[in-house]
């Protein structure tokens, strides 16, 4: 290979392992040991749950951390920040602002402890205010791990909804209030700010029936089967209480995040696949124009990756570009199709087993990006001397 190298690392959050930031600078520090000259891009990727703001963060100069105090999934007060992204980019005209439902109201804040009725989304909601009071001109709400079914009743009532029972009360947040609501008031509702609000999700499910919130969902947030009949019974209330419900119910993804897309499309907000919007917002398309290799991954590839996962998307992004893209992933499972790749690395096997690629992750990561340099070195050297 003759020249500067030119390299994007575009790859999603490891889940429970490592960020997507983190996981990027890795590969980068990996290559940089084979090849110190190169010009390695970092473009660590989202699709809306854990990792989201740190993947923007990461990727769009001038992003701004915005501290802010919340009430999280277990009540208690929870120090959080959103994202304020300068005007320009991904086409906004103005200022951004990034929420992300993870680090306000997610399931990872509660640790070992799950609080299937009780959890809500009131943390998430306000982040939100907290972002419209800074008066940003657009909102990205990225609402993975969830840790609560509540139909994203918490975060609406930190908007200004009002959802109560038949003696006018505010209904209990998370499951338990679902059966309660005999009345739902939407006329104090914050407005969405001028350029909209975009919801990040890649879940398909409607909020109710047997790929719904409380059926697929419910027991991952500590629901036992008696607690998920009743969500499904408090979701169908709820929805049947807010205008044009039944249809906002049946959109694919109103039941991501326990229902919360439901929620956000009763507000007026607009779901889309966390990994496209993203990609746009940081500018994917522009640096992967100009490189010679895409490195992209996630914790688990598998036959379900091709379905709008992050890997899936940055591949097809390079091969339009004429980019060849390499893999990395946690582990590469048996029914996954690699065939969209130039070279594929899995930690499980770098490591030995899943258990010590989960205790190391930056180490294989690090070991994963010197491979690919190698091997790039190797394609070039072989290249120049071809006659």
């Amino acid at each position: 290979m003759t020249g500067t190298s030119r390299v994007v690392v575009a790859i999603d959050s490891f889940k429970g392992s490592i960020g997507a930031a983190d996981a990027a600078r890795s590969i980068a520090a990996g290559w940089h040991a084979v090849d110190p000259e190169a010009a390695v891009e970092l473009r660590p990727m989202a699709d809306g749950g854990e990792g989201t703001l740190e993947a923007f963060a990461a990727a769009v100069p001038g992003a701004r951390r915005m501290p802010v105090e919340v009430i999280g999934p277990a009540g208690t007060a929870v120090a959080a920040s959103w994202l304020l992204l300068p005007a320009g980019h991904g086409g906004a005209a103005g200022t951004v602002g990034v929420v992300e439902l993870a680090s306000t109201s997610g399931i990872e804040l509660l640790g070992a402890r799950r609080r299937g009725l009780d959890a809500d989304t009131s943390g998430f909601g306000q982040a939100i205010a907290a972002a419209l009071d800074a008066g940003v001109d657009r909102l990205v709400l990225g609402i993975g791990s969830s840790s609560s079914t509540d139909g994203g009743i918490g975060m609406l009532r930190a908007l200004g909804a009002r959802v109560t029972d038949a003696t006018g009360h505010e209904v209990a947040p998370g499951v338990r209030g679902l059966s309660a609501i005999a009345d739902v008031d939407l006329s104090a509702l914050r407005p969405l700010p001028a350029g909209g609000a975009v919801v990040l999700s890649d879940v398909s499910n409607p909020l109710l029936g047997e790929r719904g919130a409380a059926a697929v969902f419910g027991p991952q947030k500590g629901l036992e089967p008696a607690g998920v009949a009743d969500a499904e019974a408090g979701l169908a209330r709820w929805s049947a209480s807010v205008p044009d419900g039944a249809s906002l119910a049946a959109t694919p993804g109103a039941g991501a995040a326990g229902g919360t897309g439901f929620g956000l499309l009763a507000w007026g907000a607009r779901l889309t696949p966390g990994a496209r919007e993203v990609a746009e917002l940081i500018g994917l398309a522009e640096a992967v124009a100009e490189a010679e290799l895409v490195i992209t991954g996630e914790g688990s590839f598998d036959g379900q990756s091709a379905a709008g996962k992050v890997p899936a998307f940055v591949a097809e992004l390079a091969a339009r570009a004429g980019a060849p893209a390499a893999l990395v992933a946690g582990r590469i499972a048996a029914d996954a199709d690699t065939a969209a790749f130039a070279a594929s690395v899995s930690l499980t096997e770098r490591a030995g087993s899943a258990a010590a690629s989960l205790a190391e992750p930056a180490r294989w990561l690090h070991e994963a990006g010197a491979m690919l340099a190698q091997r790039q070195r190797r394609d070039g050297a072989a290249s120049s001397n071809a006659p």
